[in-house]
């Protein structure tokens, strides 16, 4: 915990460590007005994280995963999320770990990542970095079955979808999750340029 000339540490208690790290901060803040006021937070820590949606030229389709997600399911939605490949850094360079994951989640290998962007997708509560990379794959690119790994509880479904499908998908509602979104919606406006330049 670092003070700066806006934020001074006070004291901080670690609530749960598990997974990841949930630690309590009570800290002073320096406002615009140059006063200072006493905050509480919670921050959530599990690491930074890495996603990648693959295009193939051919058959137009995105490579995409069906699993389950407890917290959605807690929130009332349904829980079988479609998503991005995805998973987390521990300690490996993002496109390292993205290779592995793509191999591990949908069983297909590529040569070549283009790195897109990083995002802080909570910012309020959670310190999750996660870069984002494009890349392209064909079916002969299959390497395994992929499905994720059974001892962490990984039972996901691979997806081949058109992507113009999965645009609509997103207005129906069936993708509802944002780093999915943030990729499509990138690819669709690449795609777009390219056409329109």
């Amino acid at each position: 915990m670092k003070n700066t000339e806006y934020l001074r540490f006070v004291d901080k208690e670690v609530l749960a460590e598990d997974w990841g790290r949930l630690t309590k901060y009570r800290l002073e803040y320096r406002r615009r007005d140059g006063s200072w006021q006493e905050l509480s937070r919670e921050s959530y820590d599990h690491g930074n994280a890495v996603t990648c949606l693959l295009f193939d030229p051919e058959t137009k389709c995105v490579l995409l995963t069906r699993q389950f997600r407890l917290p959605v399911h807690l929130n009332g939605k349904d829980p079988f999320l479609i998503e991005s490949p995805a998973g987390l850094l521990e300690g490996a360079h993002p496109e390292d770990r993205m290779r592995a994951e793509l191999i591990e989640e949908t069983g297909y290998e590529v040569s070549e990542l283009e790195h897109l962007f990083d995002v802080h997708m909570s910012p309020g509560s959670v310190t999750e970095c996660l870069s984002f990379y494009s890349g392209t794959y064909h079916l002969n690119n299959k390497v395994g079955d992929g499905g994720g790994v059974e001892h962490e509880g990984e039972d996901i479904e691979v997806m081949h979808v058109p992507l113009q499908t999965a645009l609509g998908m997103i207005r129906t509602g069936e993708i509802c999750d944002a780093k999915t979104i943030l990729l499509l919606q990138n690819l669709a406006l690449r795609d777009y340029a390219a056409h329109d330049g």
